[in-house]
């Protein structure tokens, strides 16, 4: 009897430790939803009485968030919104803005070659597409928007590292598991890395059936308006139709794809960063 009774003040502990984490999380977006009403931002007193909190409540809070950069502290002892939150809601705006600018220059190429196209952007070691345009009679490619593709083997990856600084690539790479998913795919960090290189004078990749059998790649990288590399572009299509002797032909198609959607972002050639 004594056990259960340990384990049911055990239970109840647990819940009620599990409802004052929640309340807490509560009270941190209550503060940053109403400092966000706040653009002067407000003081520990004022944040209490328009919450209906205890003073040392919030200041115990306030501080949490300022230490993570999310709120910062005025000059007048008033506290309001820190440029964190814009750092971390861009990655989401620009993904929005991203997609729609390139879609109609995803289906002008898709047109173009009859075969379908992606818009990916990095995350680690994989690209991951955020878009796509497709063409009904195309059976062969099966992907989907938030779908994951390594680097090491994939036209988009390739295209996504131009930029990086080489100790980047060659990290990003080095941590890559290299499976073996076609005979033709990429098994060594080195092969991929010297691939990268060469796309830097290019200008685009590809993946000549590395990630799936039959299916060959082009890429371009998309530039934002400071010159860095924040998605890419490509097309897929069967070798029987995407064939090496096309390979300039496709590669200038989607290198001017890639430039279009890059100068509507505010992108030019100059702004480019040097290596």
């Amino acid at each position: 009897m004594v056990f259960y009774k340990l384990m049911e003040r055990k239970y109840e502990w647990s819940v009620k430790m599990a409802e004052g984490g929640i309340q807490v999380i509560d009270r941190v977006f209550d503060i940053v939803e109403l400092l966000a009403e706040h653009e002067a931002g407000l003081g520990v007193t004022e944040i209490a009485r328009r919450l209906d909190l205890n003073k040392t409540t919030v200041h115990r809070i306030v501080n949490g968030i300022l230490k993570r950069g999310y709120i910062e502290k005025t000059n007048e002892g008033r506290y309001r919104l820190g440029l964190k939150f814009v750092a971390v809601s861009s990655h989401r705006l620009n993904s929005i803005e991203l997609s729609t600018e390139a879609r109609p220059y995803l289906m002008e190429l898709t047109n173009q070659l009859g075969q379908c196209c992606h818009l990916a952007i990095l995350d680690g070691c994989d690209a991951v597409y955020i878009d796509k345009v497709e063409i009904a009679r195309n059976l062969r490619l099966y992907s989907q928007i938030g779908k994951r593709i390594p680097v090491y083997c994939s036209a988009l990856g390739k295209s996504l590292l131009i930029d990086k600084e080489d100790w980047r690539i060659a990290e990003i790479l080095q941590a890559c598991d290299y499976e073996p998913l076609t005979d033709k795919t990429i098994r060594s960090p080195q092969v991929a890395f010297d691939q990268i290189m060469e796309a830097r004078v290019t200008g685009w990749t590809i993946d000549d059936e590395e990630h799936d059998e039959g299916i060959r790649c082009f890429s371009a990288p998309v530039y934002d308006y400071t010159g860095v590399i924040i998605a890419a572009i490509s097309t897929s299509g069967p070798t029987m139709v995407y064939t090496k002797d096309r390979d300039n032909e496709i590669a200038n198609l989607v290198i001017d794809t890639a430039n279009q959607i890059s100068e509507r972002l505010g992108y030019w050639k100059d702004k480019r960063k040097q290596k």
